[in-house]
């Protein structure tokens, strides 16, 4: 099972949470419903060198995708989606304003 880490309020996140509604390949977790899921999110983001060029830019690196062979990617044409869903307005996932 591939887990997804996200937000409602993110639209990148909305998007991909539509694409894999129902199918029981992915899991979609909430990273701002549960302190643990936060945490665990939090633990990825620090550690690994995949988010690094991202977070430099003020990113909050989300969606992100953990594979069942535990290796982690930013990108959902990785895990078989599209980059291309359909998005909200709203944009909140950078913290220099620019958006997901």
């Amino acid at each position: 099972m591939i887990k997804v880490y996200g937000m409602p309020s993110c639209p990148d996140c909305a998007a991909v949470e539509k694409q894999i509604e129902g199918n029981p390949e992915f899991e979609y977790i909430d990273i701002g419903k549960d302190v643990h899921a936060l945490r665990a999110f939090l633990s990825l983001r620090d550690s690994l060198p995949v988010f690094e060029e991202l977070k430099r830019g003020g990113d909050v690196c989300i969606p992100c995708f953990v594979k069942e062979d535990g290796t982690v990617t930013l990108d959902p044409e990785e895990v078989g989606l599209s980059s291309e869903g359909e998005k909200p307005t709203k944009t909140a996932c950078s913290l220099n304003g620019k958006g997901c």
